[in-house]
């Protein structure tokens, strides 16, 4: 079979079909518009993702995947109407660049079990397999493990980006991914998904978001895991859509981290032309580099835009030099913020986890603007109010 042969056996019907099969026949894939939008991610693999044969494999099974995990949600939201009325209005959440120290940050918060976080194993697997139960969910996390073995294997680089770990906190970029309206251009590039995704509403991956985040606290109080006050956050896609964010999760409050964008966007162009090589032959370094420079500038944009619509005290500035050197202080000004007591015990786990998790214990990781055909001048221009604004000499 040839590489397009296999492109066109990728069909919304063909991948509703088999999560339907792989569920025993559960049918309600909840009520968003994920087919119009699944549709939309399809027309541009087809046209312009490259697949290669395995890539083509790998993003079928991610897809069928999270269609799965859609379909046993609802089945369980059925089941146990608790659920959806749990309420998550006010996370604490992380938003910046990439290469900002934001996985830094809410790895130290998140020893804090006053902070609800979700470990990288139940972002990528947050609905319970056939054979497990719910107070023990060794497959998933096996599963998990096993994952993140590979691509360190696979893609070794990847670690020096982005600190992997099964078992610890992650974004909740995965779980927003289940609405199929979430930069999967992350995993391919597919220019024309990309456009058509700037021109909806994405409120789906907001209330698709909320919802999964409900169930994923349900089932912490069933394997009995004591509970939080509020959820801890952290995404860079946050900065896209901050505006939903805000109207989904009313009470939220976010930290924006700040680091010179010359030193994050060639780091952020790696890391999706490092993901595009899983799924496709030879991916274009220049094209990663186009695309998540435009998309970053773009976000960047928008961030600011949406926080001068709202009060001032929903958002606390962290710059990266400080989250490196000085730690403690900046963990000081985040429970500040969040108003939560920084005690005497969160300040010791804090410190205990700093002191074994130090960036000096990660690979380094840089790329140059020219690798991604980006330059200075380009820099310039499009972050220049960013500059101005949180990276002038005053700060």
């Amino acid at each position: 079979m040839n590489a397009h042969t296999l492109i066109e056996e990728l069909t919304v019907e063909r991948l509703l079909a088999s999560a339907i099969a792989r569920t025993d026949g559960l049918s309600n894939f909840g009520d968003d518009n994920y087919r119009e939008s699944l549709e939309a991610l399809l027309v541009a693999l087809a046209a312009e993702a490259g697949l290669s044969q395995t890539g083509q494999y790998l993003l079928q099974e991610r897809l069928v995947g999270q269609l799965v995990n859609r379909l046993v949600i609802e089945d369980y939201l059925v089941r146990y109407p608790q659920i959806t009325q749990i309420q998550i209005d006010d996370p604490l959440v992380i938003v910046g660049l990439p290469r900002t120290g934001t996985t830094m940050l809410q790895r130290t918060l998140a020893v804090d079990p006053r902070f609800y976080s979700a470990a990288w194993w139940e972002t990528r697997f947050p609905a319970p397999l056939a054979d497990e139960t719910l107070a023990v969910p060794a497959k998933r996390i096996a599963q998990a493990k096993a994952e993140v073995e590979l691509m360190a294997q696979v893609i070794p680089q990847i670690l020096a980006i982005h600190p992997l770990d099964a078992m610890l906190c992650d974004e909740e970029f995965m779980l927003m991914e289940h609405s199929f309206m979430c930069a999967m251009d992350a995993y391919v590039n597919v220019p024309s998904y990309t456009r058509w995704l700037d021109q909806q509403d994405q409120r789906p991956v907001y209330t698709q978001l909320k919802k999964m985040l409900q169930f994923l606290q349900w089932q912490k109080g069933q394997r009995g895991e004591p509970a939080g006050q509020r959820w801890l956050l952290k995404a860079p896609q946050h900065l896209h859509t901050l505006h939903l964010l805000l109207d989904v999760f009313p009470k939220a409050q976010v930290i924006l981290t700040h680091r010179e964008p010359a030193q994050t966007i060639p780091s952020m162009a790696s890391m999706a032309h490092t993901l595009w090589q899983m799924y496709s032959d030879n991916p274009d370094p220049k094209a990663a580099g186009e695309q998540w420079n435009h998309r970053m500038a773009r976000g960047i944009r928008h961030t600011m835009q949406v926080r001068d619509q709202h009060a001032a005290e929903r958002f606390l500035d962290i710059h990266f030099a400080d989250t490196v050197t000085q730690p403690m202080d900046v963990l000081e000004r985040v429970y500040a913020f969040a108003d939560l007591p920084f005690t005497d015990k969160a300040r010791a786990d804090a410190q205990g986890w700093l002191a074994q998790n130090s960036r000096e214990k990660r690979a380094s990781h840089d790329y140059s603007l020219e690798r991604f055909g980006l330059n200075e001048a380009q820099m310039t221009e499009d972050y220049k109010e960013y500059r101005a604004r949180h990276l002038s000499v005053n700060h």
